[in-house]
């Protein structure tokens, strides 16, 4: 695993990759910085990283989109698969090399209250909440774009789908308000979701029987809820909308509020999209 790190930091530091990545976030937390806290005179840098919080949609899926596709592509997967190490070390490994990526700028970021607190009055306990809490949105969006990256052999399709990917969690809560709340328009798209999930186990897996038998399970639960109590549905998908957005918890500790399930949440997805990052490339590893 350490080899995976330090090889992939190598590959990040020898092209354009890190040094791209780091300039468009300092380029974002700075212009923040610039309208809220030195032009518009606010103390509160929280939401320096509220504002900046949208460079995302851009700067992770380039982060991410060649960190396996490009190794599929060249073929040079199959050299990962004869190391001594198992799978999961090897995702875990280039994992911590974004991670570390990652956080080059923002140990350069993280004195920015420091500075300010030196000419005004800043809430130091709630700007470094919430640049924690900014860390982990980061790092819950970068195992996502691992999971996309393992997907396919596409650098420019894994980058595509990720930007969308993150785009529509970053508009998730708005768009809930669009969205049908009627039971019927609820039931319709849970039964979407779960025809997507059954495609993403097969495709993920290989398994045809496991994919079926998930799918119709979660179809024959969802039947069950509806006659039991189909009132039950209403509102419910603009409600799942804002339940699974990430950004949306973020805006809690912009607000001054260290959120415990926002945390767990944050690490959940972390683990949920790279255990599915290695099933991909467990299965590439058996075809």
């Amino acid at each position: 695993m350490i080899a995976v790190l330090k090889h992939e930091l190598r590959t990040y530091f020898h092209s354009l990759t890190a040094y791209v990545f780091g300039a468009f976030l300092l380029m974002f937390v700075g212009i923040g910085a610039m309208l809220y806290n030195l032009q518009a005179a606010v103390s509160n840098f929280e939401f320096v990283l509220s504002f900046s919080c949208l460079v995302f949609v851009v700067i992770v899926p380039i982060l991410t989109m060649r960190v396996i596709a490009e190794e599929r592509k060249q073929k040079t997967d199959q050299l990962l698969y004869s190391l001594p190490i198992t799978t999961t070390h090897v995702i875990i490994g280039k994992y911590l090399a974004l991670l570390c990526v990652y956080l080059l700028p923002l140990c350069l970021i993280a004195l920015y209250p420091l500075i300010f607190s030196q000419y005004g009055d800043v809430y130091l306990l709630t700007a470094y909440g919430s640049l924690f809490a900014f860390f982990l949105l980061g790092a819950a969006l970068i195992a996502v774009g691992v999971f996309i990256s393992s997907l396919t052999d596409n650098q420019g399709f894994a980058a595509g789908i990720g930007i969308a990917a993150i785009l529509f969690n970053y508009y998730s809560v708005s768009l809930a308000e669009y969205v049908s709340a009627t039971a019927m328009g609820s039931i319709i798209a849970l039964l979407v979701l779960i025809l997507v999930l059954g495609l993403i186990i097969r495709h993920v897996t290989r398994n045809n029987t496991l994919a079926y038998w998930v799918t119709l399970g979660l179809i024959a639960v969802e039947t069950i809820a509806c006659w039991v109590d189909a009132s039950a549905f209403e509102g419910l998908l603009p409600k799942v909308m804002e339940t699974l957005s990430l950004f949306e918890r973020f805006y809690k500790f912009v607000n001054g509020v260290f959120d415990m399930t926002g945390i767990v949440y944050y690490l959940t997805v972390i683990v949920f999209f790279l255990f599915l990052s290695v099933q991909s490339l467990e299965k590439r590893r058996y075809n």
